[in-house]
């Protein structure tokens, strides 16, 4: 069942996502070589709930942690602990929130320190395919479209879409229907609606798509051990246009306070 959402409803999902988006740049702030991922998840915890929401992941489904941190060849759902971030790692940080009864849900991959050329081609290219998966979220198109929009774009870079983890629908639940692959045909699966909100996250390899899950039943690595970038945006599907609930707009401000 999909449920379509009021513009009443938009609206409290577009807070939900800003405040994630907000989240995410207030943890960018301390992204650096010596900093454990399980202090970044303590920074995430306590600055939603000084914002009166509750971290949407920390207890769904039995993850224990705030944050998904997912270091170089993790994919997603590494659960923030020990380990000390060092210069060349790449770190994608995956947040939710709940505020008002509605979810927000985005990710941002994060270079530390001096990160190898090729790594962040990758990660440059992985965001553009979200955007690029955007372009095609609009009503009367269908799921395959936007899938198509990523893998054509990132395979011909000779990377690899990861087939067993997709975006999602948003709302009172975390994640509802439908199911948006990053990979697809056009004109193929379900018609966008408008009404309809979604998660579109790419989440693209250096290597290999294959991935495994690790022993704690969440860590998800490629098998090559190659890296991974993941990005993901809320999208609200409107007719002729696609309308981002969250941002990086935060993120951006703090990326670039940083370098000056």
């Amino acid at each position: 069942m999909i449920h379509l959402k009021t513009e009443e409803e938009i609206e409290l999902l577009r807070e939900s996502s800003l405040l994630v988006g907000k989240t995410l740049a207030e943890v960018a702030k301390y992204i650096a070589p010596g900093i454990t991922t399980a202090k970044l998840d303590d920074i995430a915890e306590t600055f939603i709930r000084d914002h009166h929401a509750e971290p949407g992941f920390k207890g769904y489904n039995g993850f224990p942690a705030t944050l998904c941190t997912s270091v170089n060849e993790v994919v997603v759902h590494g659960i923030p602990g020990n380990y000390v971030l060092k210069s060349g790692d790449i770190i994608s940080v995956d947040c939710g929130v709940k505020k008002n009864g509605f979810y927000g849900d985005s990710a941002y991959t994060f270079a530390v320190g001096d990160v190898d050329e090729n790594v962040l081609m990758l990660m440059e290219r992985t965001k553009a395919s979200l955007y690029l998966g955007i372009e095609s979220a609009v009503a009367g198109n269908r799921i395959g479209d936007i899938g198509y929009a990523i893998q054509h774009y990132v395979e011909s870079f000779g990377y690899s879409v990861v087939r067993d983890l997709v975006g999602h629908g948003l709302g009172r639940q975390l994640h509802e229907q439908p199911e948006v692959p990053n990979y697809g045909r056009r004109g193929n699966g379900k018609e966008l609606l408008a009404g309809m909100v979604i998660a579109i996250e790419p989440m693209i390899n250096l290597g290999v798509r294959n991935v495994y899950q690790e022993r704690d039943g969440w860590t998800i690595k490629t098998t090559d051990h190659k890296p991974s970038a993941h990005y993901e945006h809320d999208v609200a599907i409107r007719k002729g246009k696609t309308e981002i609930l969250s941002t990086f707009d935060f993120i951006d401000e703090v990326l670039k306070s940083k370098q000056n």
